[in-house]
């Protein structure tokens, strides 16, 4: 309630426009410890309009994004009995981390040239390149697939179980789970609002995921003393084997 209330003063500030929307999240930091297990976000806002609610269908759409990367992705085939890596094709961007929500199936309240302009879907989001120039379109999209399938088996894609609640055609709420296998950076969140499946409105907001604690003194250490992380891995493994070893020796006694 308190946070309804906290939109609403927010729109009235706001200039005057047709229509727009206006959302906030329940963090905007979320750290990576050793014990990071995942975390739940809550998205939340509403509609200012100036007039009543037009005859059009109106829906909202919460996409969550993670740093994109290139990906190589190989395809092994069997040769003389082996299997080994064949055919490679370049995915230019992959974002790490993609979880949408909608108010309803996203084919539904996303027309398909507005989900190509602004990259709603998860199919949007993954872009191939091949690397050998002999590949066709068709097999680029089965590389790219591969991806979508992969990360989806790893719970870094998703399309949420829970659609966007909206209420009164006004105040809305979406919540996303963030696996505990994140990749540390600035993950992106963005809030369409949707008339007939056109894009009217856009808000986005910034996740900043940090590594804290141990884990940003390993990770810290890894890139800026490569040699002292070696040789400490080395340390701990030697450590953890002897400590091991002698371990067998007492209870054998």
């Amino acid at each position: 309630a308190a946070a309804a209330l906290a939109l609403l003063a927010l729109l009235a500030a706001l200039p005057a426009r047709a229509e727009e929307i206006v959302g906030a999240l329940s963090q905007n930091r979320v750290s990576i410890t050793t014990t990071f297990s995942g975390v739940e976000l809550f998205v939340f806002g509403a509609v200012k309009r100036q007039a009543p609610p037009a005859g059009a269908r109106l829906d909202v759409v919460v996409a969550v994004e993670g740093p994109a990367d290139p990906v190589l992705v190989r395809r092994k085939a069997r040769s003389f009995g082996i299997w080994a890596n064949a055919e490679a094709v370049l995915i230019s961007a992959a974002p790490s981390f993609y979880a949408v929500a909608a108010t309803r199936p996203l084919v539904e309240a996303v027309s398909e040239t507005e989900n190509l302009r602004h990259r709603i879907g998860i199919d949007a989001q993954v872009r191939a390149r091949a690397l050998d120039p002999s590949f066709d379109a068709a097999e680029r999209d089965e590389f790219r697939r591969a991806v979508i399938r992969l990360r989806r088996a790893e719970g870094l894609y998703s399309e949420a179980a829970e659609p966007v609640r909206l209420q009164e055609q006004r105040l809305f709420a979406a919540r996303f789970a963030l696996p505990a296998n994140l990749v540390a950076g600035d993950y992106r969140a963005r809030i369409f609002l949707l008339h007939d499946g056109a894009v009217i409105a856009l808000h986005e907001d910034v996740i900043a995921v940090r590594k804290a604690g141990l884990e940003r003194w390993l990770y810290a250490l890894s890139r800026e003393a490569p040699l002292v992380y070696g040789l400490l891995s080395i340390a701990v493994a030697l450590l953890a084997g002897w400590g091991a070893s002698e371990a067998f020796r007492l209870l054998r006694r």
